[in-house]
């Protein structure tokens, strides 16, 4: 069908709202804090379906409905429902945090993750995480951006056609208009317009799944059987192959600590849950997030099988990528207006992962950082202007990332792999300032460096598929630290540090 004059009208109200929406929280800011955790009287529900919108970027949007719709040699690899042991994982990640991590954090006023390593460890490791943050917070985020790029490239390269460097335009109008109200709003735009955005993208998913079951002939029945035959169906593999990602081994330990890793270290989703009341606001917002997330990889999934059905009854487009599966068909299968609605939605999701990490890189910046090493006091009325400012900055590198990631594969496998070979590390940290309470600075520093270092090589040279990547670095992490810890001399303890 194409984009007609009404879907570009719908998808440019979204934007322009949206952008509006959430400059609008500017007078909500009045404080550094403010800016980075806000007031801590948003109701809990909201954080945790800010966290659902945070985490689910346009890599879901996109890339899921592609791996189910995908045919792959092995099962293991996807093709099929068997990503979902990934998500068990998710879930039980999720009680973990909630026990080990989050009363933690509320043991104080903290604004970042990794101030907790410098009451445990000292100044260096803190620093040290914290820059482990700011180097892979943006390098995962500007493939997101990118993969939203390709959204905008296949709704106006119809009427644009010929324009030179199309998707780089694409990239700016992403990153632009959701810097705009991040700059403005803080955090209390991040979470509110979360929250919209997610109404919007989950409304759009269930309007194309409806679309969906309409245009293939037969309905329901027919896209069941359609995907049994091609064994799309499978849920579970208890293969024991550490080179394919979606076992149900890799899924749930896997899962689990992938889990550890973005919602128990990475300040993007730590922030969320700091921005909670107390501790039980915190937990209840992060297994609400867990209940929501789980029946939005079963929606995406079920795309995946429902578009494979709808490509065996009508021609395929020749596609660069099983990226653009998605994006293609609703552009040119949709009614007008609804895929307006439906492009809309995807952009919400990239708007609201954005957003988020824009917000969590300034914060980290600024507390970890610009603060301690200047000698400033959190309340200096020069630090709000500046952490706006670095917020910009902060975009303009995501923007500058995204511009060169055309050619890192699959965007949602690259943006997995990058997160992961960092979460490893840092979760084998976190877990040593927790459980092991002899644990040193050295120890903690020695087992950081040797896990990046590992997984940097297992990464280039072998065959591990990245499920088990955040798992391996956390135990590398653990071991080097507890032995180095036990060989080197215990030296002052951590509360007999001075605090920054």
């Amino acid at each position: 069908m194409g984009f007609s004059t009404l879907d570009y009208a719908v998808l440019a109200a979204y934007l322009i709202g949206i952008t509006i929406f959430g400059a609008r929280f500017r007078t909500q800011s009045r404080s550094t804090s403010d800016y980075f955790i806000g007031t801590r009287t948003t109701a809990w529900w909201v954080i945790g379906l800010s966290i659902v919108a945070t985490e689910t970027s346009t890599l879901t949007l996109i890339g899921v409905p592609a791996i189910a719709f995908a045919t792959y040699a092995r099962p293991e690899q996807g093709g099929n429902l068997t990503y979902l042991q990934v998500v068990l994982g998710y879930l039980v990640g999720r009680v973990i945090v909630a026990w080990l991590f989050i009363p933690a954090y509320f043991q104080g006023e903290l604004l970042t993750a990794y101030e907790l390593l410098q009451r445990r460890f000292g100044t260096r490791t803190r620093h040290v995480t914290a820059t482990l943050f700011l180097l892979m917070r943006p390098l995962a985020e500007g493939v997101r951006i990118f993969a939203a790029s390709l959204v905008l490239t296949a709704v106006i390269s119809g009427p644009l056609a010929g324009v030179p460097y199309l998707w780089a335009w694409s990239v700016l109008v992403v990153g632009l208009l959701t810097l705009i109200y991040t700059f403005e709003g803080g955090i209390a735009a991040v979470i509110w317009t979360d929250l919209i955005q997610l109404v919007i993208y989950v409304g759009g998913s269930l309007v194309a799944t409806w679309q969906l079951a309409h245009l293939v002939p037969g309905g329901w029945p027919a896209i069941a059987n359609t995907a049994d035959a091609a064994g799309k169906l499978r849920l579970l593999s208890f293969s024991w192959d550490l080179s394919v990602p979606f076992t149900f081994w890799a899924g749930l330990v896997g899962g689990t600590f992938l889990t550890l890793g973005s919602h128990g270290t990475d300040q993007l989703l730590v922030q969320r849950l700091l921005a909670c009341r107390d501790v039980r606001d915190s937990q209840k917002a992060l297994l609400l997030s867990g209940v929501v997330v789980l029946g939005q990889f079963v929606l995406f999934l079920g795309i995946g099988l429902m578009l494979y059905a709808y490509y065996q009854v009508y021609p395929l487009p020749t596609l660069a990528s099983n990226d653009e599966v998605f994006p293609a068909f609703i552009v040119r299968s949709l009614p007008h207006g609804i895929a307006g609605l439906v492009i809309a939605a995807i952009f919400a999701a990239a708007m609201s992962n954005l957003s988020g990490s824009l917000n969590s890189l300034a914060s980290t910046s600024i507390v970890d950082f610009y603060a301690p090493l200047t000698g400033r006091a959190l309340d200096d009325p020069r630090i709000l202007p500046l952490s706006r400012w670095l917020t910009a900055a902060w975009g303009l590198v995501l923007i500058a990332i995204a511009l060169v990631a055309r050619g890192w594969g699959s965007v949602f496998t690259a943006g997995l792999t990058i997160a992961s070979i960092v979460y490893g590390p840092l979760v084998g940290t976190f877990l040593l300032a927790m459980l092991v309470p002899r644990a040193t600075e050295t120890g903690a520093l020695a087992g950081l460096a040797a896990s990046l270092v590992s997984m940097i090589a297992i990464r280039l040279g072998t065959s591990l598929a990245w499920t088990w990547y955040v798992v391996t670095g956390a135990a590398i992490a653990l071991a080097v630290g507890v032995g180095v810890s036990r060989l080197a001399p215990h030296t002052e303890s951590a509360k007999d540090r001075p605090r920054h």
